[in-house]
């Protein structure tokens, strides 16, 4: 018979066996130790249920609380995405929308449960999309960054779109993500930055043109008077007025030409040009105000200058008459000094070291660097005292550093100042010494056979022309506007060797009549030179020439010595 606190399962086994404690010594101690076996592995189970069971239950617990925690985080995340004011988009990789926040509704006026599923060009008005083809199709690129605009009920908005493909855990291209920003505020602002700015290019160019035309007449005027005969005591007289208009005229280039170095607006012509004729020109033109000032004025030259360079002339020549203009301004008494320098050839390109000396009031040290900001003096007396615009100095220091060159000065308050720089240009190597010449203030012409037409508006400017073209016994017909040019063109006796075309008339300007001549059936006539007459700068009128079809431009006051090589080109003689 079975002991009855034997394991269940052991008396399950036993009596199945039919086996008792009781057939033999040594199965009743075998019987015991399996009875003992399967108590301690029940107590061992009976344990681990236990414990399990804790776990479940911290575990459990721990579940629920991981919960919360994320659906929090998602609450706030979702709110917080629900209310950044731009849009923030998912698509697959053809377009269709599978994600968006509120902006969307904000800025379609549709909401997100019925756009999800549906493409992105649905939601472009069809004009757009067929403008924009190339920038809307911004699905096959990895990453696209482009501003787009919306018109809507009658308001032109603009966006920001940024989107950038991402893949799945597989390395997969699954879809695209972005944002659609409104920036219709900052593009507002830019096209009315865009807009003041041209509004402030037109009126440096109609100020530039009101201002230039009574200037011109008088230079103009000045340079007739000096060509003609004229009684030895009215030669001060004369030389005075003709360097006052250039003195104005002068400050006022100083203004227009800033503003376009300013914004980068700076044409670099390179030309062959005689050094030697240049700075016989810049003595001649000093030397005079020398006399005037009672100062000495020297042009040194040093080491074989070359005779011909190549290079911008006029960004030269603004340079040097910027700074011997100050210097003769500051100098009471004394010298002043043009001194140029051959710093030796390299490679077809000679350096000149160019150093303006004077003996003038000079500059404190404190002022030395502040002297080349625009529109400042070394003091304000001296700004009260001298005059002037206060942007010579940082013209000429602009200009220098679009050549790869730079102003700099040595000065001493009181014993005057000298301002130097280098620049290279290049060179013909056949041709190397300075020879002297000479030039003299009344210049000699040969008649001209050349037959022009003048249109022009200003009175003066036509009395200018007049008086030249008599000196050269130019044929020429005047008329006041573009509608005279035309009608010119449409007379049978029109046998014009060039027209000289000013661009601001009344009733047709030049442009216009210069784009009608161009479309005459006549191809002699429609072929004609024409050559725009202007008081702007160059930058300002060379790219509106050349579209309209000009063949060049002369620019206002007229000099004579360019007004005559311009008519020599074009005459028969």
């Amino acid at each position: 018979m079975l002991k009855n606190d034997y394991h269940r399962l052991l008396k399950r086994q036993l009596l199945k066996a039919g086996l008792s404690e009781t057939d033999s010594p040594e199965l009743a101690s075998f019987i015991k130790t399996v009875n003992e076996a399967y108590s301690s592995f029940d107590k061992d189970v009976y344990h681990l249920e236990n414990v399990l069971e804790l776990s479940s239950k911290e575990l459990f617990a721990l579940n629920e609380e991981l919960t919360k925690d994320h659906n929090k985080t998602k609450s706030k995340l979702e709110h917080i995405v629900s209310h950044i004011g731009d849009i923030i988009f998912e698509t697959d990789l053809e377009g269709n929308f599978t994600y968006l926040n509120r902006a969307w509704e904000k800025y379609m006026g549709c909401s997100v449960k019925k756009t999800l599923g549906r493409n992105y060009k649905e939601f472009i008005p069809k004009k757009n999309v067929e403008e924009n083809k190339k920038r809307y199709n911004f699905f096959n690129k990895k990453k696209t960054v482009f501003v787009f605009k919306l018109i809507k009920n009658d308001k032109v908005m603009w966006f920001e779109l940024k989107a950038q493909l991402f893949k799945n855990t597989d390395n997969e291209a699954y879809g695209f993500i972005g944002t659609i920003t409104d920036i219709t505020n900052f593009k507002e602002i830019e096209l009315a930055l865009h807009k003041a700015s041209v509004s402030k290019d037109e009126f440096l160019s109609t100020m530039s043109h009101e201002i230039r035309t009574p200037l011109n007449a008088v230079t103009g005027l000045s340079n007739i008077l000096l060509m003609e005969d004229y009684l030895p005591e009215q030669v001060d007289t004369l030389k005075a007025l003709k360097y006052s208009s250039e003195h104005l005229l002068g400050l006022i280039n100083d203004l227009l030409d800033f503003n376009k170095i300013k914004s980068g607006k700076v044409d670099v012509i390179e030309k062959e040009f005689s050094l030697v004729s240049f700075l016989d020109h810049i003595r001649d033109q000093f030397s005079m105000q020398a006399v005037k000032k009672d100062v000495r004025f020297k042009l040194v030259e040093e080491n074989d200058l070359p005779e011909d360079i190549i290079g911008d002339k006029l960004v030269l020549s603004q340079i040097i008459q910027n700074l011997l203009s100050n210097s003769f301004k500051f100098t009471e008494k004394g010298c002043i000094t043009l001194s140029v320098r051959n710093q030796g050839v390299l490679n077809d390109k000679v350096t000149l070291g160019f150093k303006v000396i004077d003996t003038g009031i000079g500059i404190t040290e404190s002022r030395q660097e502040t002297i080349f900001e625009s529109f400042v003096q070394a003091s304000s007396e001296t700004a009260i005292k001298y005059g002037g615009t206060g942007l010579g100095l940082s013209i000429c220091r602009r200009l220098l550093r679009f050549k790869n060159s730079d102003l700099e000065v040595s000065s001493k308050l009181g014993e005057g100042s000298t301002f130097f720089f280098n620049i290279d240009f290049k060179i013909n190597p056949a041709k190397h010494v300075l020879t002297s010449k000479t030039s003299n203030l009344k210049s000699t012409y040969k008649p001209l056979d050349v037959n022009v037409l003048v249109a022009e508006d200003n009175k003066m400017n036509v009395l200018i022309l007049k008086k030249f073209f008599a000196n050269w016994d130019v044929t020429y017909t005047v008329v006041e506007n573009g509608a005279e040019v035309l009608k010119e063109f449409e007379k049978e006796t029109c046998e014009f060797d060039l027209v000289l075309m000013d661009l601001q008339m009344p009733i047709v300007n030049g442009y216009e009549a210069t784009k009608g001549i161009r479309k005459l059936a006549d191809p002699k006539k429609a072929n004609i030179p024409i050559v725009a007459l202007t008081a702007l700068a160059q930058t300002d009128v060379k790219e509106k020439t050349e579209l309209h079809k000009m063949n060049g431009f002369m620019g206002k006051p007229f000099e004579p010595n360019k007004l005559y090589a311009l008519l020599e080109v074009y005459s028969h003689s």
